[in-house]
């Protein structure tokens, strides 16, 4: 049934360890069907409890799943592969827009910013005991965050979107439990609910966001949790609307027990109102990262919610880093006090790049999406040519694949570092890359 490669162990951990082994090597590939749990217990010696639990602790990790009386098999994806691999190299040449990075001539200097923190951090040392959140920052946070309607609550500082996401579904679910998401979706939280052990449902989104039908469907198949992109949703630019929010809303408020957590990313670069859920469920979290609009490599991200979701994180947080660097959330107070950088220019500047690609696309009769943010989404019948045909005319896009579960096939063109000059010359490759006989009959 394996071929050549031999499961070992006598112990749950050591049986575990050599199946992942053989997935990490190669030798047990994705779809791998593995032996029934008597049969690998007979092989090896051992009581059928243990294979038992040796496969849970697996399937709870995202190596493997099981599929009723089809057995358990190697995981599509497994939790150890990121979908970042799923990437097209861009040669000398070629012109990268698969990466999702900001445009680096928008991003503030950070220079000014570091050097105020580090004069607070030299008169004023943080210590052990200080609060995790520096009060000047969360205070300004959440003024921003009343500002936009967000329900009120406590502040807490995490590294980024990610890591407020992992900490929010780890403080309520456990390994098991379903999540609904948003499908396609951002990627890396694709890679990161089978990570935990949870089973991912997929969500459909259209450009005002995730379609109730399919979130309410969602719950009623047990879903425990629901992850929603608040705006500039990744890969499809997708915001949700007022109506769209109290349609969901209404969805959430019958299953008041969901844990509803909102990513609020496009935060600082996007200019469309933020339409927040927040408030429909007993258990709800928002998080806005610095990433987009002033530099990932700030990693740091807001995060509010109800007490027992927050309070359940800072406990989580201080037994292991204990909290996010003070002279990082001085710096971002820096920059959103000195007013040196424009929210709302920055939106122009995306807006009038997205709207430019999307125009050229339509004239060229390709359906395409991206109603906030830096991408753009390209729905395509063969998404492997496709990206195939762009690379050989000098455009490397992101396949579609890295960011879907059961959705159909497409293309993420990020869109921050081109210009005007180049929509054009990209309109037409994507034209001749999607529709290739219909290109040939006019060559």
């Amino acid at each position: 049934m394996l071929g050549e490669y031999r499961i070992e162990g006598r112990r749950a951990a050591e049986i575990a360890a050599s199946v992942e082994r053989g997935v990490g090597s190669g030798e047990l590939p994705p779809g791998q069907v593995l032996p029934p749990l008597r049969e690998l217990a007979t092989e090896l010696g051992v009581n059928p409890n243990t294979v038992a639990a040796a496969y849970r602790n697996l399937r709870e990790r995202g190596v493997i799943e099981t599929a009723g009386r089809r057995g358990s098999r190697v995981r599509a994806r497994p939790a150890s592969t990121s979908r970042e691999a799923l990437r097209v190299e861009a040669p000398e040449g070629v012109t990268d827009i698969s990466t999702g990075n900001p445009d680096r001539a928008l991003l503030p200097s950070l220079r000014d910013a570091f050097a105020a923190a580090a004069a607070s951090a030299h008169t004023h040392p943080v210590l052990y005991g200080a609060p995790a959140a520096d009060p000047d920052f969360a205070a300004l946070a959440r003024s921003a965050l009343d500002a936009d309607g967000v329900p009120p609550g406590p502040v807490a500082v995490t590294s980024g979107s990610l890591d407020a996401i992992e900490r929010v579904l780890g403080a309520h679910l456990r390994p098991g439990d379903t999540v609904a998401v948003e499908d396609p979706g951002w990627g890396s939280l694709l890679d990161l609910v089978p990570a935990l052990g949870l089973r991912p449902l997929p969500v459909a989104v259209d450009e005002e966001g995730p379609l109730p039908g399919e979130l309410e469907r969602a719950l009623a198949q047990g879903a425990r949790a629901a992850i929603v992109t608040d705006r500039a949703q990744n890969p499809t630019g997708a915001a949700v609307t007022e109506p769209r929010a109290r349609e969901l809303r209404a969805v959430l408020a019958a299953r008041p027990g969901t844990l509803l957590v909102e990513d609020d990313h496009g935060h600082g670069i996007v200019g469309l109102a933020l339409h927040p859920l927040a408030g429909a469920t007993r258990h709800w979290a928002l998080v806005r990262s610095t990433a987009k609009a002033y530099g990932p490599d700030l990693r740091l991200a807001v995060l509010t919610g109800d007490h027992l979701t927050v309070d359940r994180v800072r406990g989580r947080q201080r037994l292991g880093p204990g909290w996010v660097s003070h002279l990082l959330q001085r710096a971002v107070f820096h920059l959103w006090r000195d007013g040196s950088f424009d929210p709302v220019e920055v939106a122009r500047s995306y807006d009038r790049r997205r709207e430019a690609l999307l125009e050229g696309l339509a004239a060229r009769g390709i359906t395409a999406y991206g109603r906030s943010g830096m991408n753009v989404w390209v729905p395509v019948s063969d998404e492997t040519g496709a990206v195939a045909r762009l690379l050989q005319a000098g455009w490397a896009a992101a396949p579609g694949a890295r960011f879907r579960l059961a959705s159909p096939p497409g293309l993420r063109l990020t869109v921050s570092e081109l210009v005007t000059g180049d929509m054009e010359r990209l309109a037409d490759a994507l034209a001749a890359a999607v529709r290739p006989d219909e290109h040939r009959r006019y060559e």
